[in-house]
């Protein structure tokens, strides 16, 4: 704490001071991330991502998992959902996170994105029905450079930016094949790894052209990920998971009351075409499946 006040230019404080003033973030940080989340949904679109943070336990110097997941609600504007603190980034830490966001209130999620990891990709198939899982462009950009030659990154880097680099969603997916038919003359390998990752990475394609940058990657939360970083570096190692979730908390709490005030992200027409475009493409996925198993 005394580290925290020094960088808002408070020279000490005493433990009765440090104790009352932990004591009223807690609550607050605490009414913050287990408020319902009924009323301002349903959250079309969701982010999920995690921090690694170090925290002090049984003598040790150990990593902890910051979850956290952001949307945007019914009204345009992003929120900041929740935050957890697990020991691994597993399945079962995501799929309980997931599990409190849903009975906090969170529907209506169309789609979800994030990273790879397999538990989390788990928990969202098991917790949110419905929603389609974006893989974000950035993460698979990381990964398919670990399986490319790195005499190749830079001509398969340029590749791969053209399929987003369209005008609409026919032609990124015209894009697509004509990429995968390129690499595979000479890199077969990371033909296969591209062509395996289609319906991850273009998921975006089934939503409106205007918010294709704001859902086809993690991107949008990396500012909200180095003001948490920049906080959290004050302090470095944490004495314990409980000041992980009282700093970090307060820091999201922030950044959620300046989303709340500020315009919106996503406007409502958009939003509406968003829940339309998706619900049409699930029906035109679904009717088929269900005809066989009719059958």
């Amino acid at each position: 704490m005394d580290k925290l006040v020094a960088s808002l230019g408070i020279t000490s404080l005493s433990k009765s001071q440090v104790s009352e003033m932990a004591k009223e973030l807690d609550a607050h940080v605490e009414q913050f991330r287990t408020r319902s989340l009924a009323e301002a949904g349903p959250f079309t679109f969701v982010a999920a991502d995690a921090l690694v943070l170090k925290v002090r336990e049984g003598g040790r110097v150990v990593p902890v998992h910051a979850l956290i997941a952001t949307g945007v609600n019914a009204d345009g504007h992003r929120e900041i959902l929740g935050i957890q603190v697990t020991t691994s980034e597993d399945g079962a830490g995501w799929l309980a996170f997931f599990r409190d966001l849903t009975a906090r209130g969170l529907s209506g999620v169309r789609l979800v994105t994030s990273d790879a990891h397999r538990g989390l990709t788990a928990a969202i198939a098991a917790t949110m029905a419905g929603a389609a899982w974006q893989r974000c462009r950035t993460h698979y950009a990381a990964n398919l450079m670990s399986a490319t030659p790195k005499s190749s990154w830079g001509w398969v880097k340029a590749l791969l930016h053209s399929i987003y680099d369209q005008p609409d969603a026919d032609a990124v997916h015209a894009q697509f094949d004509r990429v995968v038919d390129a690499l595979a003359e000479k890199l077969p390998a990371v033909a296969d790894h591209l062509d395996g990752a289609r319906a991850d990475i273009l998921a975006f394609t089934a939503f409106p052209k205007e918010i294709w940058r704001q859902i086809w990657s993690n991107n949008p939360n990396e500012r909200l990920n180095r003001e948490i970083r920049r906080r959290t570096d004050v302090v470095g190692i944490f004495p314990d998971r409980a000041s992980v979730i009282r700093l970090v908390g307060a820091v999201l709490a922030e950044q959620h009351d300046e989303w709340a005030e500020g315009r919106r992200y996503l406007g409502l027409d958009v939003l509406a075409r968003s829940q339309a475009a998706n619900t049409a493409t699930d029906e035109e996925v679904n009717a088929p499946a269900l005809q066989t198993t009719t059958a």
